[in-house]
């Protein structure tokens, strides 16, 4: 009896240790959920794989519009909105899967549309009409079936969602810790991974049941990546951490200039390196880190300005600055391969078409051409509407 009682101390003190989170704190229907947490749907039509419309750009307007943008003929072919008039704005992005658009709106609502018409096959909405949950900063993340999501209420609760892609049921959810939850959900191995403040969670996709959980001395703000091995997030300040995706064991931390911070998603990892864009209030910085080692192996320096956005095209890395500055830099050393001066600030994410000489953004004005031979912008979808706001913009070429 005492060498039982011992075991059982031993299993108790190592679960400690890892800070696994108790059991029973994953709800897995709606029966576990307050009125203003719940998962409503309802299914239009069955869903199917739809063909590719490869002839056009998904726009999601900062106005909280999405619609479909023929880019031969120039012509919007199809639009969708939220249920409620007064959403008016992005503040998330949409993800293509078998070509269905899944799309997110700030009011809680989130729809699967066919891509080829904009006809809907599902409708949810986390919460309801009158306590509004908030979708803000998040991608859905489809997979095994699955779309993940998180979501904060207005009494400052937040949860993890997991819907059923065939009808947008609820699937199961997870309520977090933390009130502060605006981090868009990352999968790998069959693993979600999620911050909320100082906390990391580790759950198993299928079930929600939580695998780990780890708390770190300042909140975690960046988007997770990974080199197939570990997983890698930045804090709010200026530490990167490799992570153990089994257990969050710190592999290795790499510290960047104290006086940057502020990585959130702007970080990339390809080919055993990472790299991240630092912001700071007098230099903003591109760090290239060996993955395995977190080693740095080259940076590069904005001065008086803060990198806004990153991505990787073509081998080498493709951004701009909050001045207007659209650059590209080799992936091998971190030096200037093009570099312009824009006229129209982007408030989008960049796409590049099959033509190389071209690249697409979103400004306040409407959609911008941009080609990279003449250095010129071209208005190639010009906003007839007016927001006050031009908080931000989203773009996904269909292929």
């Amino acid at each position: 009896m005492k060498q039982k009682l011992t075991t059982l101390l031993f299993v108790f003190a190592v679960t400690n240790i890892f800070g696994q989170a108790p059991a029973g704190k994953t709800n897995y229907s709606n029966k576990t959920l307050t009125a203003n947490e719940t998962v409503t749907n309802k299914a239009v039509k069955p869903l199917k794989k739809i063909p590719l419309d490869e002839g056009s750009i998904l726009i999601y307007d900062y106005d909280g519009s999405l619609f479909s943008w023929d880019l031969d003929l120039e012509t919007i072919v199809w639009t969708v909105k939220a249920t409620d008039a007064h959403t008016e704005m992005c503040a998330n992005k949409v993800a293509l899967h078998d070509g269905i658009v899944y799309v997110p709106f700030i009011n809680g609502e989130i729809f699967a549309i066919d891509n080829q018409n904009g006809a809907v096959f599902w409708k949810s909405r986390l919460g309801n009409i009158t306590d509004q949950i908030v979708l803000k900063d998040q991608t859905p993340i489809v997979s095994n079936g699955k779309l993940f999501i998180t979501a904060q209420n207005q009494d400052q609760s937040s949860n993890l969602y997991a819907l059923d892609l065939k009808d947008g049921s609820l699937a199961w959810n997870y309520k977090l810790d933390s009130t502060n939850n605006d981090i868009t959900p990352f999968v790998f191995d069959n693993k979600i991974f999620i911050e909320s403040a100082s906390n990391v969670y580790v759950f198993e996709a299928n079930t929600g049941k939580i695998l780990s959980q780890k708390t770190f001395e300042l909140p975690m703000t960046g988007s997770p990546v990974t080199d197939g091995q570990n997983i890698f997030i930045a804090n709010e300040k200026n530490v990167l951490f490799a992570l153990n995706p089994n257990n969050l064991d710190i592999v290795w931390e790499f510290k960047f200039d104290e006086n940057q911070n502020n990585v959130k998603d702007r970080i990339i990892c390809k080919d055993k390196k990472i790299y991240f864009a630092a912001q700071g209030p007098q230099v903003s910085t591109i760090y290239a880190v060996d993955s395995q080692s977190g080693t740095q192996l080259w940076k590069t320096d904005f001065k008086d300005d803060n990198v806004e956005y990153i991505v990787k095209e073509n081998e080498n890395i493709w951004g701009y600055t909050r001045k207007k500055k659209l650059f590209e830099l080799d992936l091998t050393n971190g030096e200037t391969a093009f570099e312009v001066k824009l006229t129209t600030l982007p408030i989008s994410n960049i796409e590049f078409p099959k033509d190389d000489n071209l690249l697409y953004y979103y400004c306040d004005a409407g959609l911008i051409q941009f080609d990279l031979t003449e250095k010129d912008e071209n208005v190639y979808y010009m906003r007839t509407s007016i927001t006050d706001n031009p908080y931000s913009a989203y773009l996904k070429i269909i292929r």
